[in-house]
């Protein structure tokens, strides 16, 4: 399964998420799932700006994480 989505979570919030205060980010992808995704798959793209852009999120066909990749 493959879900598409845009994501902006500032620095400062994400804080919490890195810091293990919340494990996993609510979202709702482009086709209106809502998705909840582990947010230690985002520390990758953690920025001072935060975590920002489109991003591509792939599922096994038993649904477990397979890849998350932030796309251009």
């Amino acid at each position: 399964m493959v879900f598409y989505f845009n994501i902006f979570i500032s620095y400062r919030k994400f804080s919490s998420y890195y810091h293990g205060y919340s494990d996993s980010v609510a979202l709702t992808d482009v086709d209106g799932r809502h998705l909840q995704i582990n947010a230690k798959y985002f520390r990758p793209f953690l920025t001072l700006n935060g975590i920002q852009g489109n991003f591509k999120l792939e599922l096994d066909s038993k649904g477990a994480y397979k890849s998350l990749t932030k796309l251009e």
